[in-house]
């Protein structure tokens, strides 16, 4: 019971300070379920976030279902699940209620731009972090600069880029593997 109550306050949390996006969830993500509970490590973390992503849905939803059926089946995939939901329902009925009379309000206007501005820079810090773990060789240099060429400058879904780059690093451990066999 401690840890469904874990999964759903860590989620909440993540839920409630996520705003921008998926990849704004990163920052806390780690913070929570590699930091302070330790459920995965960081490479697990891009694992399950790279999985959240190509998963139809969204990403916060899928990779909190994920940790949670980790940590505790299908009862903690729902619970950690209902953790990062529960936030957004709870903001937007309250945004829905009260925020139309407000919307012309300039200060209002500067503390989303403010916010907008931070959420990048979280997301910036965690995409570096995310550099510094997951490219570790040339192939991985290759494939970081292919995969942001594709997303950057070409209509290609996110997820195909990320289907292909784990085609290639499947081939390329493949081949590795067989070099390695051929020498022995």
């Amino acid at each position: 019971m401690k840890k469904l109550w874990e999964l759903y306050a860590s989620f909440f949390r993540i839920g409630i300070l996520t705003i921008g996006g998926g990849l704004a969830m990163l920052p806390m993500l780690k913070r929570e379920v590699v930091d302070k509970y330790h459920w995965i490590n960081e490479e697990e973390m891009m694992d399950i976030y790279a999985i959240g992503q190509c998963t139809p849905g969204i990403i916060a939803v899928n990779t909190a279902t994920y940790i949670g059926y980790l940590q505790g089946g299908i009862l903690g995939g729902t619970i950690a699940t209902l953790g990062e939901v529960s936030p957004s329902l709870i903001i937007i009925i309250l945004i829905a209620s009260v925020l139309r009379q407000y919307m012309d309000n300039a200060v209002l206007l500067h503390a989303f731009a403010g916010i907008r501005i931070a959420v990048c820079a979280m997301m910036l810090d965690t995409v570096l972090l995310m550099i510094r773990k997951g490219v570790k060789n040339v192939l991985g240099v290759l494939l970081f600069f292919g995969a942001l060429i594709l997303a950057t400058f070409t209509p290609v879904p996110l997820p195909v880029i990320v289907i292909l780059a784990g085609a290639v690093g499947v081939i390329a451990f493949r081949l590795r593997k067989k070099e390695g066999g051929m020498k022995s």
